[in-house]
């Protein structure tokens, strides 16, 4: 299926009630067969992740038909008021769970486990055929799209203030400025506040918050295509939607102060991308402690052939010694 069209679709994989395989699995198995009985899983949260689940979900599901497997992926901050309200079993999360999410699930006595799958990089573009922005620093991308550029509707609006902040690519074009990108209940959202916003709305006195006049969607394949769709458009999401649709996109560099690095595989996995992140999911331990259908799911999530679904669905592998960390993450919680 079309990574484009599997986000923030549900995947409803429709439980065959049919003895399952047997065998094992465990964390390090080389397949998805186990001995799970009937069971639904229900897994909501970052439509960034979504794409993994969907894929380790279909794979565990044609070894497992009796177990259902229902992933979405409505955004990350939606996804923990579910599962800390206990009506999922596993979160999606492009980012650490918030200590005040954390603190709603303490309070509700939801016990967690955290565990990190993969590695992406936060993909800021516009559309192919502006040629006239190739990079920009962070202080660019505050003037740009920060709380004091409400009303700036030409990339040349935003020229004043990124000189004042000392954008490296200030003054900038006299062109329409079309934003497109995620909303407040989007990791992607907030990873993008953390990373550029933050630091320069503290110092200046400004809420940590995006303007509030763009177009703001749930739905990455809305983002994608209106930036492909603008000549002068200007969004962020995940690496892999930038990759399947590469095309009619165009990845703008980014200057962490060391100079402009554009997103790749490469400069993802050794952080040199300045918006490179971990991807996580969070498991309920107490549901898995009762439910055997969702620790073998987990296990084989975990295992080489369920995170072989991380560079299927476009993203960037862990490496191997982090990826036995997060192993011994949750054997250790079981």
């Amino acid at each position: 299926m079309n990574l484009s069209k599997r986000v923030f679709v549900t995947l409803l994989i429709v439980p065959a009630f049919v003895a399952a395989a047997c065998g094992g699995g465990g964390g390090e198995s080389d397949g998805a067969a186990t001995s799970a009985d009937s069971s639904t899983l229900t897994i909501s949260g970052s439509s960034t992740v979504e794409p993994i689940t969907a894929r380790v979900g279909e794979a565990f599901n044609a070894a497992n038909p009796s177990v259902g497997v229902t992933v979405e992926g409505p955004g990350t901050g939606d996804g923990f008021r579910r599962f800390c309200a206990g009506e999922t079993e596993i979160s999606d999360a492009s980012r650490p769970i918030k200590d005040s999410e954390a603190e709603a699930c303490v309070a509700a006595g939801i016990n967690f486990v955290e565990l990190k799958v993969a590695f992406d990089g936060l993909t800021v573009m516009t559309a192919p055929g502006n040629d006239v922005v190739a990079c920009l620093d962070f202080a660019d991308m505050y003037a740009l799209v920060g709380p004091e550029s409400e009303g700036f509707d030409n990339w040349s609006d935003a020229s004043a203030l990124g000189v004042e902040l000392g954008g490296s690519h200030a003054p900038y074009p006299d062109a329409p400025l079309v934003i497109t990108a995620p909303g407040e209940e989007s990791g992607t959202y907030d990873t993008f506040i953390e990373f550029v916003i933050e630091d320069a709305a503290e110092e200046r006195g400004q809420d940590a918050a995006a303007r509030a006049d763009y177009q703001a969607s749930a739905n990455d394949n809305v983002i994608v295509e209106n930036i492909a769709g603008n000549a002068t458009s200007f969004g962020w999401v995940g690496y892999a939607f930038y990759v399947e649709n590469s095309s009619t996109l165009k990845a703008i560099e980014i200057d962490g102060g060391d100079g402009c690095v554009s997103p790749s595989n490469a400069t993802i996995a050794d952080a040199s991308y300045p918006l490179a992140r971990a991807l996580y999911i969070y498991v309920n331990v107490d549901k898995a402690a009762t439910n055997e259908a969702l620790t073998n799911f987990v296990d084989y999530y975990l295992s080489d052939e369920g995170l072989a679904a991380v560079t299927a669905a476009g993203y960037v592998d862990l490496p191997a010694d982090e990826i036995e960390a997060t192993r011994a993450v949750w054997s250790n919680s079981k």
